[in-house]
């Protein structure tokens, strides 16, 4: 059985190129796409609100099993970075628990990522709105899925996909790894911050600051709380209710802009 290596063995060169190597495999990757993206929406002919961003589109349209394979498939693979950190947490002897990922509290952390969501819901999307008006934003549109029989499945398996790979990185592992490095709270939190920031820029401006500010927030909750379980919380409910909310409301309200 292998040996958990103690922290004060591991040199910060190490954790450094471990850092960037988990970034590169996930959003560190999603935020220089989401970039590349940005850039070809502002250099295209045309205001940035009359393109769309599409967040959960068909694989193989008309093909509703195919499609399917396609989608679980693309779900879990990107819960492999999370794996890794798992892992890479484990050899350290600590595992997600160290993160406040685990099943010791489960109705608080249900509590306060309600209250969170509930929050942070209803300004985001009046944030939003004022963004795309104003020019600042491409029109989101959460999903153009099939009417099939697993639609709604899938789009929460990818709100809970999208809340745990999101909190485990960004957050818990990320503000981990930059204290190990001698990183002090407020670069931590600005870095975890912008990078948030930086892989929904595919959505334009508004996108890049409503999510960096979102995860200021985050990050203030996760150091008052040592947990991030209401956070992953908190994020897949905000992304059922823009998913399951829009594909329910898309064309039957006159305030949601539709791609």
């Amino acid at each position: 059985m292998a040996e958990s290596i103690p922290h004060e063995e591991v040199s910060r060169r190490t954790l450094r190129s471990e850092t960037l190597l988990v970034l590169a495999l996930s959003l560190g990757a999603s935020g220089v796409s989401a970039l590349i993206s940005f850039i070809g929406s502002l250099t295209k002919p045309g205001g940035l609100k009359d393109q769309a961003a599409t967040l959960n589109g068909s694989y193989a349209p008309g093909r509703p099993w195919l499609d399917l394979a396609w989608q679980l498939f693309g779900i879990a693979s990107a819960l492999v970075p999370v794996a890794l950190v798992a892992h890479l947490l484990i050899r350290e002897g600590a595992g997600l628990r160290i993160l406040g990922l685990d099943r010791t509290r489960p109705w608080p952390d249900l509590g306060r990522g309600t209250l969170v969501a509930a929050g942070i819901g209803s300004a985001g999307l009046a944030f939003y709105l004022a963004a795309r008006a104003g020019g600042f934003n491409l029109t989101v549109v959460p999903e153009s899925l099939p009417e099939v029989w697993w639609k709604f499945p899938v789009l929460i398996l990818s709100a809970v996909q999208n809340s745990l790979v999101e909190e485990v990185i960004v957050v818990g592992y990320l503000l981990r790894r930059l204290g190990q490095l001698g990183w002090t709270p407020m670069a931590a939190l600005v870095a975890s911050s912008v990078l948030r920031g930086s892989y929904h820029l595919y959505q334009g401006i508004g996108g890049f600051i409503g999510n960096m500010v979102m995860g200021v927030v985050f990050v203030l909750l996760y150091r008052r709380w040592g947990r991030v379980g209401p956070l992953v919380v908190a994020h897949a409910l905000l992304d059922i209710g823009a998913f399951v909310g829009y594909a329910l409301l898309a064309g039957k309200v006159g305030w949601l802009p539709t791609g």
